[in-house]
């Protein structure tokens, strides 16, 4: 008797291993290495940025936010490829040196305010006071001159005559809502002693700075940042050892 039974055989096809996983884990590798290169670049632009375009930066990530429109607006990263730097667009604040009047007033208005107060009760020292206005708001400068110490030699104690500028200064900007940055900077003349350099010395005058507006009446939280520069930004290039190159920023932030 015949079996005309059929046997039949089943062959399961194995998958591989990246048929199983696809290339979705490709995709994702990509990603991740876009991001860091991302990430690097920004390191390396930010490294390139001067000082006051990284307290700028800083500025605005501190005042932004999603609900602020005025923060949307302003808060495009505009890279000035012509001029080779960073610049970060920062929200406009609602009020600007709000004056008691309740008018807004502008870093240059200020700076005119505070030119006649100079002429007005510092007319012998106006040679040693520079105003102007930066990317990063109003700038005051209180300078040596020959003969004319803001500070005493290699001392981080202030002068009477830098005492009166700076108090003046404090009448003119302790009622303004604005963070202060304060920096100090000296000539190119080797200075070092046991303990201090031209970097210590720079910091501890731009402290002492700080402790003479704290002293009338600035409040100490507006103080946004002390820094000392040493003689690596000259205000008069031409001459490291010119005297003016030893002098206190006080910058109102916008």
């Amino acid at each position: 008797m015949e079996d005309n039974s059929k046997i039949l055989i089943r062959r399961r096809k194995k998958k591989s291993h990246d048929e199983h996983h696809g290339g979705s884990w490709k995709v994702a590798y990509a990603d991740f290495v876009t991001s860091m290169m991302a990430f690097f670049l920004l390191l390396w632009l930010l490294a390139m940025v001067a000082p006051e375009k990284r307290a700028a930066v800083s500025e605005y990530f501190s005042n932004f936010s999603l609900f602020d429109s005025q923060s949307q607006q302003s808060g495009a990263s505009i890279l000035n490829k012509s001029a080779g730097v960073l610049e970060i667009g920062r929200p406009k604040p609602k009020e600007s040196f709000p004056l008691k009047e309740g008018k807004k007033t502008t870093p240059q208005e200020l700076a005119k305010m505070m030119r006649m107060a100079i002429d007005d009760k510092l007319q012998a020292m106006k040679n040693q006071v520079l105003i102007d206005t930066t990317p990063e708001g109003l700038r005051i400068q209180i300078v040596d001159n020959e003969g004319s110490d803001i500070f005493r030699l290699g001392s981080d104690e202030p002068t009477e005559k830098a005492v009166q500028i700076i108090r003046l200064v404090s009448e003119n900007i302790r009622e303004k809502p604005n963070r202060i940055v304060i920096e100090g900077h000296t000539d190119s003349a080797p200075f070092k002693t046991v303990q201090k350099t031209n970097w210590e010395l720079s910091t501890s005058r731009a402290s002492a700075a700080r402790r003479e507006l704290e002293n009338n009446g600035v409040d100490p939280g507006r103080i946004a940042r002390v820094v000392g520069y040493a003689d690596q930004e000259l205000l008069v290039r031409e001459d490291p050892k010119d005297p003016r190159n030893r002098r206190i920023s006080i910058i109102l932030l916008q």
